[in-house]
């Protein structure tokens, strides 16, 4: 994907600035992360760390280890999108001015409610982002072409990339603690649910997302039974043109179904917490 690919097609107005919303709120969700002070997500601790031991601001190590990260990309033949290189100047932007409005607190009955707003909103803005299609970030970029490179699982890799990055950040001084365990366990289920709510219900640039809410009730439902032999079937049975195909492995669409995202890509694994 280059960057300026995900700029075609319908929907021109909503993407970029479904973007921009969701980069900007990631970076707000990131900083109340710091303020709650009960543990940061994996590459958050090492940001921290970092910022600890260079006296810069977290939301400019952001942006570095970004720019870094991106420029690993280069061996490993990743191509960025808009979202990418947008990705690494937002969200450390948003951070350090989320940080300069929100003070610090000793008080669990602040940090608590922090730690969670900042948590969910993470999600919101995960969602946000993906569901843009303008390409995935400088981090999990790096992953998914590491996988695609060693043939290791996107699990496996995923896995080892934050236990690396966790451990160089506490030792470098980041805040490891309840708010990096939950922030693990929460954040795929979060991402998923808010990527069914804003997803654009449009099919491009081989990434389809299905619009949420329930799904059509054109025509009595389907049975398992061979078809009628009095004629060719009604045409509201029939699936709408512009409706994508289903996965070969998925079951039948419920409105609980979350949107289908391309095998392989950098926004699937970002679902695979």
């Amino acid at each position: 994907m280059s960057i300026a690919s995900g700029l075609r097609g319908r929907h021109l107005t909503r993407r970029p600035v479904q973007l921009y919303v969701g980069l900007t709120l990631y970076g707000v969700s990131s900083a109340l992360l710091v303020r709650g002070s009960l543990g940061l997500e994996p590459w958050g601790v090492l940001h921290q760390g970092l910022a600890e031991k260079t006296g810069l601001t977290i939301g400019v190590v952001s942006i570095v280890v970004g720019a870094v990260v991106l420029l690993l990309w280069i061996p490993i033949r990743q191509r960025p999108g808009l979202g990418t290189v947008s990705n690494v100047f937002v969200i450390g932007l948003a951070m350090d001015g989320t940080l300069a409005l929100v003070p610090e607190s000793d008080g669990l009955a602040v940090r608590v409610p922090l730690l969670v707003l900042g948590i969910v909103l993470n999600g919101v803005a995960t969602g946000l982002y993906i569901a843009a299609r303008f390409g995935p970030g400088p981090r999990d970029g790096l992953m998914t072409g590491l996988h695609r490179l060693t043939g290791r699982s996107i699990r496996l890799v995923r896995t080892a990339l934050e236990v690396a990055v966790v451990a160089t950040g506490f030792l470098l001084g980041g805040s490891v603690g309840i708010g990096t365990v939950l922030y693990a366990l929460s954040i795929g289920p979060l991402a998923q649910f808010f990527l069914r709510r804003f997803a654009v219900p449009e099919r491009e640039g081989g990434l389809t997302v299905a619009p949420s809410g329930p799904a059509p009730t054109q025509g009595p439902a389907r049975t398992q039974g061979p078809a009628p032999a009095e004629g060719p079937a009604p045409a509201q049975d029939a699936a709408p043109a512009g409706d994508p195909a289903p996965a070969e492995d998925a079951g039948p669409a419920t409105a609980a179904r979350p949107p289908a995202v391309a095998p392989g890509t950098p926004e699937q694994a970002i679902l695979r917490r």
